[in-house]
């Protein structure tokens, strides 16, 4: 078997529909000699719908990121298909609706901690029912939006995603004794799912494709996804608690 990630065994969540990055990553890993294991919370049916779309059948577990029952059960499930990981990708976020849209200063605390929860802490969570199935060079890879700056109506998502990155860091000094790896890839805006659910999220649309410096498509997730590809690889041994912009150079200049 050939490929960047031959022989790799990864745990991918998030794949939603055809359009999610995560979906994007299944598929370029399986073409590249990965074994793919989902991850799929809620709407199952859908999950196995868009799975039967990847060039090789993938097996999919039941996993809430905020039920510990599912998490202390996850390596127990995994393994049910593969005998260990090498690689995670973290492709979950998720706030109600006061939380996004402009309504910053009134959105309730529960609504915020549950952003938190399922957007956040889920990252350091997930890690961890993995852990047991992960060995030296094993890498946890997550998605974030730029969170160094506010963004018009991404309000406590921003929040959320910036706690992430800071999570991200702190995974990073944690599991580098272990010779796991984590890092981020901040991407640019895309038509995805989680973006159609942000109120007012297409304004950034327009301005994204004009300012940014090798120009912006809104509907191709595969950059990215191949940025998560080569993080999950062996090319980067050496990098973690790392943030990979791929947003066309957006966030290198200024407005």
């Amino acid at each position: 078997m050939s490929g960047l990630l031959a022989g790799k065994r990864l745990l991918v969540t998030g794949v939603i529909t055809d359009a999610s990055i995560a979906f994007s990553v299944a598929k370029l890993a399986q073409e590249n000699g990965a074994q793919v294991v989902l991850t799929g919370y809620g709407r199952l049916s859908l999950v196995e719908r868009i799975a039967k779309r990847l060039p090789e059948p993938a097996p999919i577990i039941e996993v809430d990121v905020t039920n510990t029952e599912h998490l202390a059960g996850l390596a127990d499930r995994v393994r049910e298909h593969v005998d260990g990981l090498d690689g995670v990708v973290h492709s979950i976020g998720f706030a109600p609706q006061s939380c996004l849209g402009g309504g910053f200063l009134d959105a309730p605390w529960e609504d915020v901690a549950t952003a938190l929860h399922v957007s956040t802490f889920s990252y350091k969570s997930l890690a961890m029912a993995a852990l047991p199935l992960m060995s030296p060079g094993g890498a946890v890879v997550g998605l974030t939006f730029d969170a160094t700056k506010a963004w018009p109506v991404y309000d406590w998502m921003g929040v959320a995603k910036a706690g992430l990155e800071s999570a991200s860091r702190y995974l990073a000094m944690h599991l580098g004794k272990q010779g796991i790896r984590s890092n981020l890839v901040a991407a640019g805006p895309l038509r995805t799912i989680a973006a159609k659910s942000i109120p007012g999220f297409d304004q950034f649309e327009e301005a994204w494709a004009q300012r940014a410096p090798l120009g912006w498509s809104l509907t191709d997730q595969e950059p990215a996804a191949r940025a998560c590809l080569a993080l999950l690889s062996d090319w980067f041994p050496a990098t973690t608690g790392e943030i990979v912009h791929v947003d066309g150079g957006y966030h290198a200049v200024g407005s």
